[in-house]
């Protein structure tokens, strides 16, 4: 059984327009909408009840009053809103792993704010195996009228994107959208050749038609799960990053994968999804591989 969609709150404007999504889109899929606020006991000084029991209080008057907001605005969605005291990112990750989806706020360019501050949000999206969505102050649902596309980058083999592209074609069969599948290709190095691809960019008659042969072959399952899904393949020279913010206004939704790496300062997302992350202007998902 599916989960719900999760939207995590802390009461900046990029949250609250996460949370509008993330409603649509829980109606869209016919799911439930949970809310969730993490929140740490932080002493005042300016107050005389700065104990922990009167924040919880304040952080459920608060959460009830979001809340009320989203029945309000949408009354047929099943909501629930819970307040959990921890550490944002391990409160995320722990609830993204019961949900269908997470979705959080965020600003884009520069500085990441509220449940993206500093490595928070690193955490949340290369630790989680639930795809998450991100979405800025100034999304809308104007913003997913009919003819934007649902973008979704595909790379490498067929079956290394086959998760972001299953999310791609379910967002736009639940939306009446058309999917733009985006293969990025860029020019190797001579020495990178070996006799058995210069073989098969022999038969495919180039570099481009194979990189071509090669998007067909890694849509065809989601086409054939999805038949009633308009697909533009789209295949550029150019980095990846680049050629999928080159087509971002068309997009309603942006769909990228990740494999998430670990360093000395810990886990970070690929530069693909990074460089999306903080420049479409639409929501952006990024969605774990395996």
């Amino acid at each position: 059984m599916a989960g719900p969609i999760t939207a995590g709150v802390d009461g900046t404007d990029e949250s609250l327009a996460a949370l509008d999504w993330a409603a649509r889109e829980a109606l869209r899929r016919d799911l439930p909408l949970r809310i969730l606020q993490a929140w740490r006991f932080q002493p005042h000084e300016r107050f005389e009840a700065a104990d922990a029991a009167t924040q919880a209080g304040w952080v459920a008057d608060a959460l009830t009053e979001v809340a009320e907001g989203v029945r309000a605005r949408y009354p047929a969605l099943d909501v629930r809103a819970d307040a959990r005291e921890g550490e944002s990112a391990d409160t995320l990750i722990e609830a993204a792993a019961e949900a269908e989806l997470l979705v959080l706020g965020s600003r884009g360019h520069g500085p990441v704010v509220g449940f993206l501050l500093g490595s928070v949000g690193q955490r949340v999206i290369a630790e989680t195996g639930r795809p998450v969505v991100l979405v800025r102050a100034g999304d809308r649902a104007t913003g997913e009228a009919a003819g934007r596309e649902i973008v979704v980058g595909q790379q490498g083999e067929p079956d290394d994107s086959v998760d972001a592209l299953r999310f791609a074609f379910r967002a736009a069969a639940a939306r009446g959208a058309t999917v733009r599948a985006v293969r990025a290709w860029s020019l190797p190095p001579v020495f990178a050749y070996s006799p058995a691809s210069l073989k098969l960019l022999d038969e495919a008659g180039g570099l481009e038609p194979y990189e071509s042969r090669a998007l067909a072959d890694a849509l065809r399952p989601c086409r054939e799960e999805f038949p009633d899904v308009p697909v533009v393949e789209h295949v550029e020279l150019g980095s990846a990053g680049q050629v999928l913010l080159s087509v971002a206004a068309r997009a309603q939704l942006m769909v990228v994968g990740r494999r998430a790496r670990r360093t000395a300062v810990g886990a970070r997302v690929g530069s693909v999804a990074h460089g999306v992350l903080h420049h479409a202007e639409c929501p952006v998902a990024v969605v774990p591989h395996g």
